[in-house]
Formats: structure tokens, sequence, C-alpha cells
């Protein structure tokens, strides 16, 4: 099952190769990862998606929550919580297949940032699930290239990290 962790850590440098490393010590392939600071600048928001079964999940938890940088590391795989992702997708788009590019861009509520003469540079964010599929339906026309930033997330209502 796949689980979404959000981890507070300090802002300090290595602190991100100490979490990497303790998930390659446990064998865990991380899927996501997505830091930055957060509204205190000593302190970094990493989130972290990974999938695994729960007790393992678990069992990683309590070992982010033994290391000295890491302040509070939180589950939101079944608490109710918002989530998005950006990314920048660059498609092949000749002149015929502009019209039902756009179409979908417009559909996908998505932005085209950049035209060239014969691609386009279109900017999506919303779920995970939102962005895959807008990718399956331009992939046809040809992908070029494609940057995602990772999944973030946070609580619904006033529950905070």
């Amino acid at each position: 099952m796949r689980h979404t962790l959000s981890v507070l850590v300090e802002n300090r440098p290595g602190v991100l190769a100490r979490v990497a490393g303790l998930f390659k010590r446990r064998g865990f392939n991380i899927e996501s990862l997505a830091v930055n600071i957060t509204q205190d600048p000593t302190i970094s928001r990493m989130t972290i998606v990974v999938d695994g079964e729960e007790r393992m999940i678990e069992q990683i938890s309590k070992q982010l929550n033994k290391l000295i940088d890491v302040i509070k590391v939180i589950d939101y795989t079944f608490a109710p919580t918002l989530e998005r992702e950006l990314a920048l997708v660059k498609v092949e788009a000749t002149a015929q297949a502009r019209r039902e590019i756009l179409d979908l861009t417009h559909i996908f509520r998505a932005t085209v940032v950049d035209v060239g003469e014969n691609s386009m540079v279109i900017e999506i964010t919303g779920d995970v699930e939102k962005v895959d599929a807008f990718i399956s339906l331009v992939r046809p026309y040809g992908i070029k290239e494609i940057v995602r930033t990772g999944k973030i997330v946070m609580a619904r209502g006033l529950q905070s990290l």
C-alpha cells in the first residue's frame, strides 16, 4: 500500500541525506519526495510517498522519530487531506494536434506556459490521479519531457502538523 508521510525536520545541511539514508537502509524506495521550508525558516517539511506494508511503515516512522533532526512524523495515508502535485509536460504539437491538446488542457484546467513551433509545455496541478490521467491522454501526441514535483499534502480543517 502507498503511504504518504509528512516529516518536520530541522532546516540544516545533511538532514535530507540522513532521512533518505534511513529509507535506503530499510530497503524502501521513495516514490516521491517534496521538501521545502515551512512558515518557520528553521524547520523544513518533507512529504514522502513510499510503498510498503503498514507494519513496515510504522517501523520506519519510529526510526525517523529517533533521528535527532526529526521533529515530527505523521502518516497521512488514512487521514482526510488535500493533496496536490505540479507537473510540466512538454508535448509534440503539430498544427493539426494543437486544437485537441488545447481542448484537453482546458478540460483538465491546466495552463499552456510555452508554445514552440512544434511543441507545447503544459502546467497541470492536482491530485496524482488527475496528473496521471492528463499525461495518459496527451501521451499519444508524443511526450518529449515531463517534470513532476511529487505529492504534497495538508490535513483538512484546523489540524496542522
